[in-house]
């Protein structure tokens, strides 16, 4: 399909880099992501891939917007409290950009539903935008077992990691965290707190991961775990193997379908 006058001037400064030009833009326009969490972490992502084209997004939450959001969930407005997540960030993209396509889920992911609402319009990229152990290690488990890529994302205090995850190309969440931590081990982002600009920082790195996917250029952090510290204004990208024993993708695997967790809701702990 050829881009309309309107989109060319849009997407004009897409267009111009040698990398992209209008096949690249129409790959964008033709994309379909998968936005897991539409909080601190998925409100930028959202927005970005909004504003860059993505021709399908998909928005999973159940919660509700509360006030004590707005401080880094930037997707959503003081207007919209007490509204579903999913409805205002489904307006806010609208907003942004009529040419998205916005698939709502107004469902918390469990065992049972995540296969099918990853496989609803088969989305192409998944961008881990959840703030809980039990979500984040069955997001992994359902990419894993579906061949799907995807990007995952942790934030807490003044420190945020993130990771790129490709079918049978790179190791996988659970190569690096084999196991989900003892109950209370960890503070929750309640307890411990967050600079709210943590998410656009993390959030938006998930954004870039999922069009450079889509396009095909430049390195994923794929075989890498980048975390990142506000207070010393510091990145680190820090190298990470395939583990042969991994539970999922392992050489024998012992996790061969999907399954729920309980556990309190935190985000990630830092790695040192």
């Amino acid at each position: 399909m050829k881009l309309t006058n309107e989109q060319l001037e849009r997407y004009s400064r897409h267009i111009i880099l040698e990398q992209v030009g209008g096949k690249g833009q129409q790959k964008i326009l033709n994309s379909k992501v998968l936005i897991i969490g539409t909080g601190g972490l998925g409100s930028p992502a959202a927005m970005y891939l909004a504003a860059a084209g993505v021709g399908t997004i998909g928005l999973v939450d159940y919660d509700v917007v509360d006030l004590s959001n707005l401080q880094r969930q930037i997707i959503h407005q003081t207007n919209d409290l007490d509204k579903p997540k999913i409805e205002s960030g489904k307006e806010t993209i609208t907003a942004i950009n009529p040419d998205v396509t916005v698939k709502t889920y107004n469902e918390l992911v469990n065992s049972k539903n995540i296969a099918d609402i990853i496989k609803d319009v088969d989305y192409d990229f998944i961008i881990d935008g959840t703030d809980n152990f039990p979500a984040k290690f069955l997001i992994n488990d359902a990419c894993v077992l579906l061949k799907k890529p995807f990007s995952h994302a942790g934030i807490i205090r003044f420190q945020g990691q993130t990771m790129t995850y490709l079918p049978g190309k790179s190791p996988c969440y659970r190569c690096i965290f084999p196991e989900m931590p003892p109950k209370d081990a960890i503070p929750t982002c309640r307890q411990a707190g967050v600079l709210g600009v943590m998410g656009g920082v993390i959030g938006t790195l998930q954004a870039t991961e999922a069009l450079k996917y889509i396009l095909g250029i430049g390195e994923l952090l794929t075989g890498f775990l980048l975390t990142y510290d506000a207070l010393s204004m510091t990145f680190r990208k820090i190298k990470i193997k395939n583990n042969s024993k991994c539970k999922i993708c392992g050489e024998n695997p012992t996790i061969t379908e999907l399954i729920d967790y309980e556990q309190p809701t935190c985000s990630f702990k830092a790695v040192k």
